[in-house]
């Protein structure tokens, strides 16, 4: 036998082992583009539902309450209301807006039966979160709120995100339990599962500004799966380069 045919026995098991760690690279790739095309068509169709919900005529809470019992999700569902403000028991929620550190003020609204939701009336500064700051903006008696309903959260969205601090009235997630139980509501007091984000209503004084929902769905993931399936590309024109300079060599 050759010195050649040794070289080639040595070197096959070696092109084996290349051309299955390619194979393997190449399936991942492919699958991580086509995951992102899957996310993509799932973006798409969520930011189609929002648009459409928020775009539609306002529904009554009724109608709201029964979606959420049917579906779980009311998320951005425009919505109208009616009820008294318990503004003793408003909860602060750290946030910004319009380039402004402050708080977005949750105040709990009786309803005509007796029950409560919490009510996102808007922002305000931070140097406005003591409600006497801003005593014009308290509305007294029955108020009409026109909104958008919001899911409520599961669970703290990330452990980056600081422990709320209901001693001080600082929430850093929307916990809506948390809220309830230190809101000074009456015992036995039924809170809806959901909350509503008032819209840009008129508050007397301009504090909370109204209408602070924001909308912003990121949607990179047809990029996102072109790299994935241009390194798959890639990785085949690589095997293939490689294939040919062994060929030639041997």
């Amino acid at each position: 036998m050759t010195a050649a045919s040794h070289s080639t026995q040595r070197s096959a098991p070696r092109k084996a082992l290349a051309l299955g760690l390619g194979l393997i690279a190449f399936i991942i790739l492919i699958g991580l583009g086509t995951w992102q095309v899957e996310r993509l068509a799932w973006k798409e169709k969520l930011i189609e539902t929002i648009d459409q919900r928020m775009n539609a005529n306002p529904v009554t809470l009724a109608e709201v309450e029964k979606q959420y019992a049917t579906s779980g999700d009311v998320d951005y569902v425009a919505v109208t209301l009616s009820g008294i403000f318990l503004h003793q028991g408003e909860r602060h929620f750290f946030t910004t807006w319009d380039g402004q550190t402050g708080y977005s003020v949750y105040t709990p609204l009786r309803l005509t039966d007796g029950r409560f939701v919490f009510v996102n009336r808007g922002f305000v500064p931070y140097e406005m979160k003591d409600p006497a700051k801003r005593a014009e903006g308290e509305i007294p008696g029955e108020v009409a709120v026109a909104g958008l309903a919001r899911n409520p959260l599961s669970g703290k969205p990330s452990m980056m995100v600081p422990d709320n601090d209901p001693t001080k009235n600082i929430f850093y997630w929307k916990d809506r339990d948390a809220m309830a139980a230190t809101a000074g509501l009456p015992a036995g007091a039924v809170v809806l599962p959901f909350f509503v984000d008032a819209g840009k209503a008129f508050n007397p004084g301009g504090l909370p500004v109204g209408g602070t929902t924001m909308v912003d769905l990121p949607n990179n993931h047809l990029q996102y799966a072109l790299t994935w399936y241009g390194l798959a590309a890639a990785l085949v024109g690589v095997v293939a380069v490689w294939l040919l300079k062994n060929r030639k060599a041997g």
